[in-house]
């Protein structure tokens, strides 16, 4: 991508010094272009008439009309591909998690250590993977009565299987995933263990919406949590990584220091290969949208253990980064739309994986599209 053909970028914030930053940081890659700054929601929304911006980033609280309520009004008329750069108050955290549910990518933490171009390279890589969102709008996300006719008709082997646990991963677009495919679960489904990408601060918030709108309970997972039937537990965003591991006949979180991997903390990967070591084969596991390979090794690792695997496919994906690595590289069984998940993951719980070599798929998906 050349400057001429560059992401051009609106950055809006009611501090000049943010505004000022951002830009800064923003205009230093090579393919990002920032194409005006604005102050104010009524600012925004000319200048998003104006000059068209492939991706906004927006602050959420602003004097006079909140960054929530233009993200709502123009998503509802013309979407734009939207990065949330949020405060870490509870105000805050709360309009993010309201963002993010009405169609924004991604969010991203204001740095806390000051306002150099350093702090904000997570918010380069946001706007990326929100460019790579254009045009994908919101057609999946809601509860599909496609999945809730698979759980009712499908296989009922789950029911009767008490020790086989379902583990997800998901990153850029995973919060509207997400709010598809577990409240389409019903309350007594096997226990189930997710990592979202998302900023320390913000996942507590995330499962309590979470757990507002399913049918099983949600919590953020602390550690020393035991695996049980109706219980999601969503990996803390932030500083460590989850695991889980063998305790007697139970399976039990914890939360381990460590760097990140593939850029992320808490880790898909880390996450699945802790599982693929003290549950598998009794274990169903899916890669959901995101930018990146995050997961891809993790899936492999499982796949290779026997569990069952399986990808969002491209169409429903808002950003086909992690699903296409993590079948080029044989991990998943096939690509499954969003709103089958739920019945395809409840389906295989106690049915044997296919047998097909691990890494299979590798040379008839080089030409997959990525994100």
């Amino acid at each position: 991508m050349t400057r001429t053909e560059s992401i051009r970028v609106l950055v809006v914030d009611d501090s000049a010094m943010f505004r000022a930053a951002i830009t800064r940081a923003l205009n230093a890659e090579a393919d990002i272009t920032v194409v005006g700054g604005a102050a104010s929601a009524d600012e925004a929304r000319r200048m998003i008439a104006t000059y068209r911006p492939d991706v906004v980033t927006l602050d959420l609280e602003m004097p006079g009309e909140d960054g929530l309520s233009l993200l709502r009004d123009y998503m509802s008329k013309k979407p734009v591909p939207t990065v949330v750069v949020s405060g870490r108050t509870a105000g805050a955290v709360r309009l993010t998690i309201s963002a993010l549910e009405a169609g924004a990518a991604d969010v991203v933490a204001k740095p806390r250590g000051g306002l150099e171009c350093g702090g904000f390279t997570a918010v380069c890589e946001s706007v990326r993977a929100a460019f790579e969102m254009r045009g994908k709008g919101r057609r999946f996300l809601m509860r599909s009565e496609t999945a809730q006719n698979t759980i009712r008709s499908g296989p009922s082997l789950w029911r009767k299987t008490e020790d086989w646990p379902i583990v997800i991963g998901a990153s850029t677009g995973g919060v509207q995933a997400l709010g598809t495919l577990l409240p389409s679960l019903p309350a007594d489904a096997p226990p189930i263990v997710v990592v979202q990408h998302m900023p320390e601060g913000f996942t507590e918030a995330f499962a309590r919406r979470l757990d507002s709108l399913c049918q099983m309970s949600v919590v953020e997972a602390k550690g020393g949590e035991v695996l049980r039937r109706g219980l999601v537990l969503i990996a803390p965003g932030g500083k460590r990584h989850l695991v889980v591991r063998g305790r007697g006949s139970s399976l039990v979180t914890d939360l381990i220091e460590g760097d990140p991997v593939c850029y992320s903390r808490p880790s898909v990967d880390v996450l699945f290969q802790s599982l693929a070591a003290c549950a598998a084969p009794r274990l169903s596991a899916a890669v959901l949208t995101g930018m990146g390979q995050d997961g891809a090794n993790g899936l492999a690792a499982i796949a290779k253990a026997g569990g069952r695997t399986f990808a969002q496919d491209q169409e429903t994906s808002g950003v086909f980064g992690m699903p296409a690595r993590a079948h080029e590289v044989g991990a998943s069984e096939r690509f499954v739309p969003l709103p089958d998940m739920a019945g395809v993951l409840l389906a295989s719980i106690g049915q044997v994986r296919p047998s097909r070599p691990v890494g299979s798929n590798m040379r008839k998906n080089t030409t997959l599209t990525r994100g």
